[in-house]
């Protein structure tokens, strides 16, 4: 099936003949549907603490926050190439820029660009510009390219979102810096980790390098700053619409990205006790902060005292499988983790029962902060159950509900919330040993997508996803959130918001 050729290139990348095999026949046979019962809501597997319980976990978290390890980890290996997607149309002469056709992102971008964080960059780049309203080829020409600002082939962290003063306009990388001073520090200690792209890590370097003394003069602390890329055993192989191997034209095999659930062997890698997850364009000014601060220290509050419960009722079940303690425990996952237990879990003997719920208690825990569904697009918060009867909470996203069910489809629009992706995290046993976090994820929840290279079809495999299938199999509480917590940047034109000027 594989030439000596390919074995080599799997070779290279770290990957076994067997894993491609195995992706192949997750082509053939496809991802199922997840089983979604209900939405996830207020009062039924959504928590929205009142202000006295705000304020106490609040405490709780920062009585121990310089006793612990902690890590705000930072997905930011995203291109902006997709933030400007109209300017290149326009660029390209794909698409007219008119004020009079729906189709007008381009001509509200050019009326504003004053506006913009990096229009002082762009003003002193592109000197051969008059009228930057009306030259507006050569100022799209400027910003997105390499004889620019090069900011379509620049990772988004990188760019300058926000303004601040004539010394000062911040890129997301300078927001999460000032913001992780405020809620993950240790000791004065404040500990990043930033997955990047293999081309862009030397920019990342070289723009802490400039700016990591500075802050921290300015925010009284100490920046450890990490850095890893997607592996390239992560990567997935590619096929033709026959299921076979996608050959490109020199003859080697086609391996794609595996999608942001390739980054759980990253966050493996990460030693910390609490570690925080939050997407590089979800920032804001420092003006507005604080609602993103308070409610970080809150998800790690209710992290911190769910995880002593669960190691308290781990070391119980060693010491006993007394029937009081296991219904105690039994009830704690019911009401607590909104987990229902697999159907023959009555038939267990005491004994087998309490090796049951140590192996349920004994898991990774992720707090996730959900926002209200205002119409943002993303997954998420449902019960879903498992062929055995076993229901947990999931982030479930759209493609993996099957819509043509009317039953799900009216699940999907009682729905109230959705991921913003804000989490917390506990990834260390009841002994403090860490997990091996791969263990965890469950294989059957990917995405097969569909591509197109060198003028042929192919379809993708995406691994399960980092907040998803690749934690599905941790413990989960959804936590209410404010909506001012979630300001992502997916268009350029986002950073005409409020929240970003």
């Amino acid at each position: 099936m594989f030439t000596e050729k390919d074995i080599k290139q799997f070779k290279e990348k770290n990957i076994t003949e067997e894993q491609i095999k195995t992706q192949i026949k997750q082509f053939e046979k496809g991802f199922k549907f997840m089983n979604i019962i209900a939405p996830s809501t207020v009062g039924k597997g959504v928590l929205k603490p009142s202000e006295k319980e705000i304020n106490r976990y609040i405490s709780k978290y920062e009585k121990i926050q310089d006793n612990i390890k902690i890590v705000k980890f930072v997905p930011a290996s995203g291109a902006a190439s997709r933030m400007f997607k109209e300017l290149f149309s326009v660029l390209n002469d794909k698409i007219e820029i008119n004020e009079d056709k729906s189709f007008n992102s381009a001509y509200i971008f050019i009326q504003n660009i004053e506006k913009f964080a990096f229009f002082e960059d762009l003003k002193n780049t592109c000197g051969n510009i008059t009228n930057f309203k009306t030259e507006y080829k050569k100022v799209f020409a400027c910003l997105l390219t390499e004889n620019g600002l090069n900011y379509g082939n620049l990772p988004k962290g990188l760019l300058k979102f926000h303004k601040y003063n004539k010394d000062e306009n911040r890129t997301p990388v300078q927001e999460h810096l000032a913001e992780g001073a405020k809620y993950a520090s240790s000791k004065n200690n404040v500990f990043i980790h930033f997955t990047v792209s293999p081309e862009h890590k030397h920019l990342f370097e070289k723009h802490i390098e400039q700016i990591k003394e500075k802050y921290e003069i300015f925010l009284n602390t100490k920046f450890e700053i990490s850095y890893s890329v997607q592996k390239p055993s992560t990567d997935t192989v590619a096929v033709d619409m026959q299921n076979k191997a996608f050959r490109n034209e020199d003859g080697t095999i086609l391996f794609r990205p595996g999608g942001h659930g390739a980054l759980i062997e990253n966050l493996n890698d990460i030693e910390a006790d609490i570690i925080f997850v939050k997407n590089i364009d979800n920032v804001v000014p420092d003006k507005l902060k604080s609602d993103t601060i308070s409610y970080k220290k809150v998800l790690a509050g209710i992290l911190t005292e769910t995880i002593n419960k669960i190691y308290s009722y781990i070391k119980k079940l060693y010491k006993s499988s007394d029937i009081e303690i296991i219904n105690e425990i039994k009830d704690f996952l019911k009401t607590e983790l909104f987990i229902t237990l697999d159907k023959t879990f009555d038939t267990k003997s005491n004994a087998e029962k309490a090796k049951y719920l140590r192996r349920k208690l004994n898991r990774p825990l992720r707090v996730c902060g959900m926002v209200k569904n205002e119409g943002e697009p993303g997954g998420g918060p449902f019960f879903v159950q498992k062929p055995s009867g076993f229901v947990s909470l999931q982030i479930v996203e759209s493609a993996q509900i099957d819509m043509q069910n009317p039953e799900k489809a009216e699940i999907v629009r009682n729905a109230t919330h959705f991921n913003p992706v804000d989490l917390v995290l506990s990834v260390k046993d009841y002994k403090g040993k860490k997990f091996n976090l791969k263990k965890f994820i469950d294989p059957e929840t990917g995405f097969i997508s569909h591509k197109y290279k060198d003028g042929k079809d192919l379809k993708a495999l995406e691994l399960p996803g980092l907040w998803n299938g690749a934690m599905a199999n941790w413990n989960t509480l959804f936590i209410e959130v404010p909506i001012s917590t979630f300001n992502p940047v997916k268009t350029v034109n986002d950073l005409l918001r409020n929240t970003h000027q």
